[in-house]
């Protein structure tokens, strides 16, 4: 029996603090994760030993710096995660295993203003059909990641803001998603996994303080504070396009005058074009024909900079994050809209926070938000059941690496 303080104890923390070092990361060298962990080198090779003795790991030849080194990453066979992203206008579900590999990853067209029903009913259908296809057994799948573009109640888990989902308002995603499927679920909206996706593998690596905003239907940003999601008690944290920029503004959806989100979002960007350009306008095809040179869809690109940039700033001001994520559509128009932003930001933040900030767009795309998903469940699992080989299985066959 292990005993608070004991040698077998502290040997099984010390092997659950580099399982989950490894498991955060993807991989690591033996350095890395020593650094990481704050054990010695020598503690963290015969760990590494161990767990590769026991199938836990995986060891292969690296570089660092120009010198060998050995890569640490968990078994393919270790166990399966699952990320779930609702977008407004589509699905998308990939399936990942612990070694940051997606085994298969498919987006579906889907009408958020349908019933919350309908929604988890398609959720649940292209969940099972991927499961089959990959042929994964379902007893070694350790968690699920669930994204959605609203608010979450941190204490209930019950979906806000009705006014961005009229059919959804009142929900609670993971329980129902769980009830479904019968495993873990893990929810938050999709600006946080947003910008845990960029984190982890796009443009936020190494970076302790971000912030990802996204631009869409809404405008949101998921706020990273010394390497962790910030959600504030209330889970509303990041509502970004909130800020009053007019109060003679236009009526927001939530009821103020003149918030950024009625000078950056897509339902009230793409009628200024509509009269010129046509009404079936999207903000991926405004971005394209920017780049092209249309200088009416180049001038609409770089207001919207500018009003993102003002809000950018007063989180400047306040949270004085080194680095800005550009997610979404816009994030495709390149330097048309984050000089817009950096010029703003110059403008109206403290000049040490203007300093230190850069502005990046979003390297995952699309992708983001369910590659986020994919890290929330991993972030959410616990690594006993690791050691303990509750999900244990036959190796999986080789796949394209997250990124």
């Amino acid at each position: 029996m292990e005993t608070p303080g004991s040698q077998s104890s502290l040997h099984r923390a010390n092997l659950e603090r580099v399982v989950r070092a490894v498991r955060l990361a993807g991989s690591l060298t033996q350095a890395e994760i020593a650094r990481t962990t704050g054990l010695s080198a020598a503690t963290v090779s015969n760990i590494v030993r161990e767990l590769k003795e026991g199938g836990t790991v995986q060891v292969t030849p690296t570089s660092a710096g120009g010198r060998r080194a050995r890569s640490v990453s968990l078994s393919g066979d270790a166990g399966i995660v699952i990320g779930v992203d609702f977008g407004h206008t589509h699905l998308r579900v990939a399936i990942g295993n612990l070694a940051h590999q997606v085994l298969d990853e498919r987006a579906e067209p889907l009408d958020v203003d349908a019933s919350a029903t309908q929604g988890f009913d398609r959720a649940e259908q292209l969940v099972n059909k991927m499961i089959d296809a990959t042929g994964v057994d379902r007893s070694k799948i350790a968690g699920i990641g669930l994204g959605v573009p609203g608010p979450i109640d941190v204490e209930s888990g019950t979906l806000g803001s009705t006014a961005i989902l009229p059919g959804w308002g009142g929900t609670r995603p993971a329980e129902e998603l769980r009830g479904r499927l019968g495993v873990p679920v893990h929810v938050d909206n999709d600006a946080n996994l947003g910008a845990l996706g960029e984190m982890v593998w796009g443009s936020g690596r190494g970076v302790r303080d971000l912030a990802y905003i996204k631009v869409a239907s809404g405008v949101g940003a998921g706020l990273v504070i010394d390497g962790k999601i910030y959600r504030g008690p209330g889970g509303t944290a990041g509502e970004i396009g909130h800020i009053t920029l007019d109060e003679s503004g236009p009526v927001c959806r939530c009821g103020n005058r003149g918030c950024l989100e009625t000078f950056a979002a897509a339902r009230y960007v793409l009628p200024l074009l509509h009269s010129s350009h046509g009404t079936d306008l999207t903000m991926e095809k405004v971005v394209r024909l920017a780049r092209d040179g249309d200088p009416g869809c180049r001038r609409v690109i770089a207001d919207v900079g500018r009003h993102v940039g003002s809000g950018v700033a007063n989180l400047c001001n306040l949270l004085n994050p080194s680095r800005i994520v550009l997610g979404g559509d816009l994030a495709e128009a390149g330097e048309l809209v984050l000089g817009p932003i950096r010029e703003s930001v110059g403008r109206y933040a403290i000049p040490s926070a203007a300093r230190q900030l850069s502005v990046l767009p979003g390297a995952l795309g699309g992708r983001a938000e369910v590659l986020g998903a994919l890290a929330l469940a991993l972030n959410e699992m616990g690594d006993s059941t690791l050691l303990d080989g509750a999900v244990a299985g036959a190796p999986l066959a080789g796949t394209p690496a997250f990124t």
